[in-house]
C-alpha cells in the first residue's frame, strides 16, 4: 500500500467568480504535482522522494504562492520558507526568509541530511545552498505581473494581506505533501512564499517542525495551509498526532477536530492535508476551498478546490 495527497493553499475561493478556463489550469497544476509525486511511489522510490517531487513541481508552477510563484514582501522581493520532515526517526529541514533558491523544499531537505541541523534561515541558510550546488534563479524568473500587482495594491494601502485575486479571493496559498511508501514510511513536506508586503522577516507555520508539518510512523504525516500565526498557536500539526497517538482518534476524527473545533475557537482559518501509517486520508478545511488531490495505490485518486 502507498499514497500520496497533496495541497495548493484553502481560503476563500469564490467558486461564482473563476472562470472554468482558470479552474481547469489550477486543477492541471495539482493534477502534474500529484502525479510527479506518485510516479515515484509506484517506482518504489521512497515517500520522501515523493513529497519532494511533487512538492518542487508547485513550487515550479506560477499560479502558487511558493518557488517560482511567491508573493513579494514588503522590500519588493521574494522571501520563502519551507519544512520537511521523514516519520521513522523523525528527521526534519527547514529554512525561512531566503531568496532567490528556485526549490526551497529541496534546500529544507539538504539541511536536513547534510547539516547537524533542523532550521537555517536568511543570508546563512542560502551560503549553506550554494556550498552544496542548489539551483538559484535571478529575480525575473520570480516575477509575475499578477502578484506584482497584488503587491502595489498591498504597498498603497499599507496593509500586510494573504494571496488575493481580483474576483476578491483570500487564499493561504501554502503548497504541501504527504505520502506513504511501500516500506511504511511517512513524510510531510511544506513549502511558501507568506504573505504578500510582509514586513520585519515574518514567518509563519510552513518552515516551523510541528505546526506546519509533521510526520510520526506511528501516526501520521501532516503538512498544513492557512493562517499561519493562528496554527503556530494551536501547534496544528502535531497537535493532529497528539490526538491520534495519546488520544485514540482515528485520523479523520483528530484532523476533523483540530481543523473544524480548535482552529474555529481561536479565529483560525485554513486546512491540512494528512496520511496515516495505513494509507487513510484526510483533507479538511474550515474555509470556502482548497486546492487539493490524493492518489492511492489502490486506484483511488481525486483533485478538487471545493
Amino acid at each position: 500500500m502507498f499514497a500520496i495527497a497533496i495541497h495548493g493553499g484553502a481560503g476563500t475561493i469564490n467558486k461564482n467568480l473563476i472562470k472554468a478556463d482558470q479552474q481547469r489550469l489550477y486543477e492541471t497544476g495539482l493534477s502534474k504535482a500529484l502525479a510527479a509525486g506518485y510516479a515515484v511511489l509506484e517506482k518504489k522510490g521512497s515517500s520522501l522522494d515523493a513529497v519532494c517531487t511533487a512538492v518542487a513541481a508547485l513550487e515550479d508552477c506560477p499560479l502558487f504562492n511558493a518557488g517560482k510563484g511567491s508573493v513579494f514582501n514588503h522590500e519588493g522581493f521574494h522571501e520563502m520558507d519551507a519544512s520537511v520532515m521523514r516519520g521513522d526517526d523523525r528527521d526534519a529541514g527547514a529554512v525561512s526568509g531566503i531568496r532567490n533558491v528556485k526549490n526551497p523544499i529541496l534546500l529544507a531537505r539538504l539541511i536536513m541530511e547534510k547539516s547537524e541541523h533542523v532550521f537555517l534561515s536568511g543570508n546563512g541558510a542560502e551560503s549553506f545552498a550554494r556550498q552544496y550546488g542548489i539551483a538559484f534563479e535571478e529575480n525575473a524568473y520570480f516575477f509575475d505581473q499578477f502578484r506584482f500587482d497584488q503587491f502595489q495594491e498591498a504597498l498603497k494601502n499599507d496593509v500586510v494581506q494573504l494571496d488575493h485575486s481580483p474576483s476578491g479571493d483570500r487564499k493561504f496559498s501554502t503548497v504541501g505533501a504527504v505520502a506513504l511508501d511501500e516500506n511504511g514510511l511517512l513524510c510531510a513536506a511544506t513549502s511558501t512564499g507568506g504573505m504578500t508586503n510582509k514586513k520585519f522577516g515574518r514567518v509563519g507555520d510552513t518552515p516551523m517542525i510541528g505546526a506546519g508539518t509533521y510526520a510520526n510512523n506511528s501516526s501520521c504525516a501532516v503538512s498544513c495551509t492557512g493562517h499561519g500565526e493562528l496554527f503556530i498557536r494551536q501547534v496544528v500539526a502535531h497537535q493532529v498526532h497528539c490526538l491520534m497517538s495519546f488520544g485514540g482518534r482515528s485520523l479523520e476524527e483528530a484532523t476533523q477536530e483540530v481543523v473544524m473545533k480548535d482552529l474555529v475557537e481561536i479565529k483560525g482559518e485554513g486546512g491540512l492535508i494528512a496520511i496515516d501509517c495505513l494509507g487513510n486520508i484526510s483533507l479538511p478545511f474550515n474555509s470556502e476551498g482548497m486546492y487539493r488531490g490524493f492518489q492511492k495505490s489502490t486506484g483511488d485518486r481525486f483533485v478538487g478546490i471545493y
